[in-house]
């Protein structure tokens, strides 16, 4: 482990705890903010003294940070060279940094509030990128705290902007408010009734995109999708949360309704998936990520639509993440292979479930 102490495997994360609206299909809400120093090449061009710039910038975002939160959060930057591998990729599991971020720990790093509600990574793409995240569809709250925290980046960073273009970002579709908003949702119902395709599509055609798990070339697990605006050139941020709180709201209808759908045509064929997801679970002694999502998803479903009402609303939230390869390694406190890491993750879930 690091020589510097890392809470992040220990600590619930905000946005795990569950609940907050349309909690049966929306797992979480993000909203991100991409912001350059205009006198620093950005990230793709920059040598490592640019780097270093903007991380001693950082290091003074993060203390007006800890001054404007006047005690109620705690703020700590991490260098990521001061993280050991095992901890970055915690991070990663946790969704507070993006694994591009740790393919260059030597000359990254990140902000984190205590609650982990407000993440910010350091020389990714961007120079910032300031992501604030919360349990449900929270679109409105996310970009009002990471408005917030924008406001006290601007009093240490001259951030790169044009009178017509906005703010400037390295990738192009980032350009004008810099903004990305995005909700993580299940959708089992629609996987389930093979009419999640006509719904991808249907999303492409007004603007919003869908991905994978940890987002841009990640895979899907657990029927779970990121559902995100694609466009913020020409669009004020209340704009892009709107339209994408539209865009969610219908998601979530058809979700509802497909799993309604499901149930009344093909009742014992859904409780039996749901029942053998909870015996598998409650009685494993190994099982691998992959299968593990797949259960825990089924047992999700159950419980949204009350067939498995003694199970816990938010086991789902935090089981997803903390059944995940480093954060399982990282409590233990050792290095573990796979079939050492699957015995424990049975063992997480099993107690997890028994307890609820």
């Amino acid at each position: 482990m690091s020589e510097k102490q890392a809470p992040f495997a220990e600590r619930s994360s905000f946005w795990m705890r569950g609940g907050g609206p349309s909690a049966d299909v929306i797992v979480s809400t993000r909203v991100r903010l991409a912001r350059n120093h205009k006198n620093v090449p950005f990230p793709p061009e920059m040598a490592k003294e640019h780097a270093e710039q903007v991380l001693s910038l950082a290091r003074d975002l993060n203390d007006c940070l800890r001054r404007d939160s006047e005690g109620e959060y705690v703020f700590d930057f991490w260098p990521l060279s001061e993280l050991d591998e095992t901890d970055r990729w915690v991070l990663v599991e946790k969704h507070l940094v993006s694994p591009q971020l740790v393919k260059t720990a030597a000359l990254s790093g990140v902000i984190l509030r205590s609650d982990d509600a407000v993440s910010i990574m350091i020389n990714e793409e961007d120079h910032f990128r300031i992501q604030c995240l919360f349990p449900g569809l929270n679109l409105t709250h996310s970009r009002e705290l990471a408005q917030q925290v924008d406001h006290i980046l601007h009093e240490v960073v001259n951030c790169a902007f044009d009178e017509q273009l906005g703010y400037l970002t390295t990738c192009p579709t980032n350009l004008g408010t810099g903004m990305r908003s995005s909700v993580m949702a299940h959708l089992p119902g629609l996987v389930m009734l093979n009419r999640l395709e006509d719904v991808i599509s249907g999303l492409s055609e007004i603007g919003a995109t869908v991905r994978g798990l940890y987002g841009e070339g990640t895979e899907s697990r657990g029927d779970l999708f990121q559902i995100s605006n694609r466009i913020t050139l020409g669009q004020s941020e209340s704009e892009i949360c709107a339209n994408l709180q539209a865009v969610i709201g219908e998601i979530v209808r058809k979700e509802r309704s497909a799993r309604e759908e499901a149930y009344g045509r093909r009742r014992d064929e859904l409780e039996d998936k749901v029942f053998r997801a909870y015996g598998i679970l409650t009685n494993a002694r190994m099982i691998e990520t992959k299968e593990a999502m797949r259960l825990l998803s089924a047992l999700k479903l159950g419980r949204d639509l009350n067939i498995v009402t003694h199970v816990s609303q938010d086991l789902f939230s935090q089981m997803m993440i903390r059944m995940r390869p480093a954060l399982i390694q990282s409590r233990a406190g050792t290095s573990l292979d796979p079939r050492q890491r699957d015995i424990r993750r049975a063992s997480l879930i099993r107690n997890a479930l028994l307890d609820s």
